[in-house]
């Protein structure tokens, strides 16, 4: 039971199912590409409902399809903002924060990983998806699918934990006109405080490893994660983790494109021992052009007991919402 609550401590919470029963929209490349994100692709918008503010959509991504939804204020929208998720959180995790942001003006698309969430189109043992697949082609295709679907609408992106660090191996970050991270950073093993250091030890060198070794995909609902996933996510997520580089010098990521050089706002939590504040920071070598802020958030300003990693976006969180897009 102990290491159920510790592991249960280091990453998911259970995933909530999306309802079938909502309309779709369809995003149609004209041409088959092996990038959504291809410059000339175009798209139809499909959307039977125009009165809702929430659609479901269908994202075509590099050799799949992702399920996201997209939440829209009543009006034009000021941004239309892409949430890319943390590892092994659904999208509907954010949900309140999604429809929080229509309230003030904003469009926002979520949606998930492939092979994960919504996404999964089987078991996690039958996937071959991996870091590089969720942070640069699936992120890739939905900031093109937003684009494509609100080209009025300036393009931004709000990045939890994984979702703030792939930016830069991802081709069209040109379109982007800001960048929020929000506990993003380079998650070594040695920078977690101590205990959590030995809960992070578990999940490393533990029970996590040996499962994903014998089973296929790391059994997260059977270690009390909330959520299972693919083989290769889990060791190419190990790598990073359990190394002072993170990622640097994994030759599987793609080559550093053209630098984002516009604004990023770079957001870590005091009381986060996932992604502590000295590992939010390290993010900024990777964003060398591009023009960075930082701001630590402390759960006693907003009158809240904590905010640690993931609970971020949960709605006890919303008091900082505000300062999250501020």
């Amino acid at each position: 039971m102990l290491y159920y609550q510790i592991l249960g401590q280091y990453a998911a919470i259970q995933i909530i199912r999306t309802s079938p029963s909502r309309p779709a929209i369809f995003l149609t490349p004209h041409h088959t590409s092996p990038f959504t994100a291809h410059p000339n692709a175009t798209y139809h918008y499909v959307n039977p409902t125009r009165e809702r503010q929430m659609q479901p959509i269908d994202i075509p991504a590099k050799g799949t399809t992702l399920k996201g939804t997209l939440y829209q204020p009543p009006a034009a929208s000021k941004a239309a903002i892409v949430l890319h998720g943390a590892t092994g959180v659904p999208a509907r995790y954010y949900r309140h924060f999604a429809a929080w942001l229509t309230t003030q003006g904003y469009a926002c698309l979520t949606y998930d990983y492939r092979d994960f969430g919504a996404s999964a189109t089987g078991h996690a043992k039958h996937s071959n998806a991996t870091m590089v697949d969720w942070g640069v082609h699936d992120q890739s295709a939905a900031q093109a699918a937003l684009t494509a679907l609100l080209p009025e609408a300036p393009l931004w992106v709000i990045g939890h934990s994984l979702g703030g660090f792939m930016l830069p191996f991802q081709s069209n970050t040109a379109q982007i006109s800001r960048v929020i991270t929000v506990a993003s950073g380079a998650a070594y093993i040695g920078d977690h405080p101590w205990p959590y250091r030995a809960m992070a030890g578990l999940f490393w060198y533990g029970p996590g490893p040996i499962s994903t070794k014998l089973l296929g995909y790391l059994p997260g609902k059977a270690l009390g994660l909330g959520a299972n996933l693919p083989a290769q996510v889990y060791w190419q997520w190990r790598r990073w983790c359990t190394s002072k580089t993170f990622y640097e010098g994994d030759k599987s990521l793609p080559l550093l494109s053209t630098p984002y050089a516009g604004p990023l706002k770079i957001i870590a939590m005091n009381d986060d021992v996932m992604m502590p504040p000295k590992s939010v920071w390290k993010i900024e070598r990777f964003y060398l052009e591009a023009q960075k802020a930082r701001t630590t958030l402390h759960p006693k300003d907003y009158g809240l007991k904590r905010i640690g990693h993931i609970e971020a976006f949960h709605p006890r969180s919303a008091p900082i919402w505000p300062n999250i897009i501020s």
